[in-house]
């Protein structure tokens, strides 16, 4: 049976149960986080913790618990849900703030309520070799969502309906395209390698910056891999060499086809097959305690 943490206590998931009045309910007031952990261990904590800061300062919610509470609740939902992990203890974790329980239902900032803090953990599938053997296709769609992609927040109608039409197609990502510049994925962050050289779209307001992102960027300085932030002009990521998807849960995956057409030779590149190998280095250090 699965726990679930709200509002300070631990209990069944199926037990957990919020008011129709909160307002992630009534308007998806609210930010949250995806945390991995392997072997037990919470994955980049730090980093996460702080983007979930910057998402409620960018709402103006304060922030429910501080970081040791907030590593404390983590770690007993762990533990908590161990068994249904499987040996390995790699799980998810999801964590959800919203602006909590007004009155009545009004759109400005309700004044004296708590907010509503919502966790739970679900195992972690392993990477599917195929992927590796493979990659998989992706599509590119216009950008529709809003102009706050920096905060992570609960309202994500517009990247489910994306996602879907990448569903609907077939493949495994929708590559989001803005003025004629590639973004991100609907779930993901976009890395492409031309001649050698990783790219990534910039941190602003139109994309999410992605934990796992910014550890490839870390992990090409520290082992003298070519790498930058730069806008990635449609016809850029169209004519890439390599083109890779980036998510906590997902990892780092190499997109293969793109729009029906092979990207490179259409199969996982050299430069991916050297970060996936730093990436998952990295990812056994933290299993035995010797990274976060």
């Amino acid at each position: 049976m699965t726990t679930a943490y709200l509002n300070g206590e631990f209990l069944p998931i199926e037990e957990a149960r919020i008011s129709v009045l909160d307002r992630g309910f009534l308007f998806g007031d609210g930010v949250y986080e995806v945390i991995p952990a392997y072997g037990g261990r919470l994955f980049r904590l730090g980093p996460h913790l702080d983007r979930l800061q910057r998402s409620l300062d960018a709402i103006r919610i304060r922030n429910p618990l501080d970081r040791e509470q907030w590593q404390q609740v983590l770690e007993r939902l762990l533990e908590e849900n161990r068994a249904e992990a499987g040996p390995d203890n790699d799980q998810s974790v999801y964590l959800q703030v919203t602006r909590g329980v007004a009155p009545r239902r009004d759109h400005p900032f309700p004044t004296a309520v708590e907010p509503t803090v919502y966790a739970t953990s679900s195992p972690i599938a392993p990477p599917d070799p195929a992927i590796a053997e493979k990659g998989i296709s992706a599509i590119t769609l216009d950008d529709i969502r809003w102009q706050y992609c920096h905060i992570k927040a609960i309202t994500l109608l517009p990247n489910v309906l994306l996602r879907q039409q990448a569903v609907d197609a077939g493949v495994g990502e929708a590559i989001l395209v803005r003025d004629g510049k590639a973004m991100e994925g609907s779930a993901s962050n976009l890395f492409v390698v031309k001649d050698g050289v990783i790219l990534t779209p910039p941190v602003s307001n139109q994309l999410l910056p992605g934990i796992t992102r910014d550890l490839v960027l870390e992990l090409a300085r520290q082992h003298g891999m070519p790498a930058r932030e730069q806008d990635i002009p449609e016809p850029l990521l169209k004519d890439a060499d390599e083109v890779w998807v980036t998510s906590s849960t997902r990892e780092i995956v190499p997109v293969t086809e793109l729009d029906g057409k092979a990207v490179g030779d259409g199969k996982p590149g050299p430069v991916w097959q050297k970060m996936i190998g730093h990436y998952r280095d990295y990812k056994e250090a933290v299993r035995r305690g010797e990274a976060s």
